[in-house]
C-alpha cells in the first residue's frame, strides 16, 4: 500500500517529525502529489508489463488455440540513503532563542536542503553518466533516466529535430503519450508554466485554477494539476530530436506524470526520520540527523512521457 508523506505526518505522534516532513513537501509538487510504497528490506523487485499476448475471434464451439504469454522485465528499485546532520550550537540556542527557536530553524533548514536534493535526484538524478549528467552511484535514477530523454521512443516527444517553441498541440500530444488515463501531474520549469499561460491567454482563455494537497492554489490544464519546479532547466541540447544535453542549450523538458502503484511511485523503509545524535564532543553543538532511505519505482513505461526540446 502507497500512502502520501501529507498522510504519514498525520499518523505520526512526533512533533519535530510532523514539522520536517511539512517542511519537507511544502513548495514540492513532486512530493505533495507521489506516494510511497513501505517496503521491507534494500530494495523493491518487480515485474513490468513489455508486451501482451494478442486476443482472437473465435467461431462457436471452434478450437481455441494457445496464445503467446505476455512478457515482463524483472526489475529492482533499490533504495538510496539521503539526508544532512544539523548541528544546533548550544551558545546560541542559549542566548538567542529568546528570539526564535534556533533549533526549530535550524532543522527547518535542514529539511529544505533534503527536499531540494531530492526533487533535484528525482528530475536529474543517474547512477552512471548519462547525456552529460556526472553518475553519483549513491543517488537514484531519476525522470531523465528512467523515460531515456537521450533515446527516441513513444514516450519521448520532440517539439522539434533541435527544439521549438512550445504549442498546446504539442502539450496534448504529451498528454495522449500516457496510457491508463489522463496524468496526475505536468512537471516543467516556470518559463514554460508562463509560456502555458501565454498561450491560453491567446486562445482566449485562461488556466483552470484548483486546490493543491495543502490548500494552496493550483493551475490545471485539461484538468491536470501544473507543478513548476526550479531544478526543471532551460538549458538542454537536443540534437536529431533526442536530448544530448542538460546544460549549454536553450531547451526545456515538461514531464507528464501518473502516480501511485503500478505508474510512478516513491519507495522507502521506514520513511523519513530524525535521528537525534547528541551533544558533539568536538563541538558545543548539539546534533539531529535528518536521514531517508528511499528511491523510485517506475512501474509502467506507459504511465509517464516527455515532451522535450520546449524552447520560450
Amino acid at each position: 500500500m502507497s500512502i502520501l508523506l501529507a498522510e504519514s505526518a498525520k499518523l505520526s505522534n512526533d512533533v519535530l517529525l510532523q514539522g520536517v516532513i511539512e517542511t519537507v513537501i511544502k513548495d514540492s509538487p513532486v512530493l505533495q502529489a507521489m506516494p510511497f510504497i513501505e517496503i521491507v528490506g534494500n530494495g523493491l523487485t518487480y515485474n513490468r508489463e513489455t508486451a501482451l499476448a494478442a486476443a482472437t475471434w473465435y467461431a462457436p464451439l471452434g478450437a481455441w488455440a494457445s496464445t503467446t504469454a505476455p512478457t515482463f522485465d524483472q526489475l529492482t528499485a533499490t533504495l538510496a540513503v539521503l539526508g544532512r546532520n544539523a548541528d544546533v550550537d548550544l551558545f546560541i540556542k542559549q542566548t538567542r532563542s529568546n528570539i526564535q527557536d534556533i533549533e526549530a530553524a535550524v532543522l527547518e533548514l535542514a529539511a529544505k536542503s533534503v527536499r531540494q536534493e531530492f526533487e533535484r535526484a528525482f528530475i536529474y538524478g543517474t547512477t552512471a553518466t548519462y547525456i552529460g549528467i556526472a553518475a553519483d552511484a549513491n543517488s537514484i535514477n531519476g525522470l531523465i533516466k528512467l523515460i531515456a530523454t537521450g533515446a527516441a521512443s513513444d514516450q519521448v516527444i520532440a517539439a522539434g529535430a533541435t527544439g521549438a517553441t512550445l504549442t498546446l498541440a504539442k502539450l496534448d500530444e504529451l498528454i495522449d503519450a500516457v496510457k491508463g488515463g489522463k496524468p496526475d501531474l505536468l512537471l516543467m520549469s516556470k518559463r514554460s508554466r508562463r509560456k502555458i499561460n501565454a498561450l491560453a491567454r491567446a486562445a482566449g482563455s485562461n488556466l483552470e485554477v484548483g486546490t493543491g494537497k495543502l490548500g494552496e492554489f493550483v493551475q490545471l490544464y485539461n484538468g491536470i494539476p501544473i507543478g513548476d519546479s526550479d531544478y526543471v532547466l532551460d538549458i538542454h541540447v537536443l540534437t536529431a530530436s533526442v536530448e544530448t544535453a542538460v546544460t549549454g542549450g536553450t531547451c526545456s523538458t515538461i514531464y507528464a506524470l501518473q502516480f501511485g502503484e503500478g505508474a510512478v511511485c516513491g519507495a522507502t523503509n521506514g520513511g523519513i526520520q530524525v535521528e537525534p545524535i547528541g551533544q558533539l564532543e568536538a563541538a558545543d553543538a548539539m546534533r539531529h540527523r535528518i536521514k531517508w532511505y528511499c528511491g523510485l519505482v517506475d512501474f509502467c513505461i506507459q504511465r509517464r512521457a516527455a515532451l522535450i526540446g520546449v524552447q520560450d
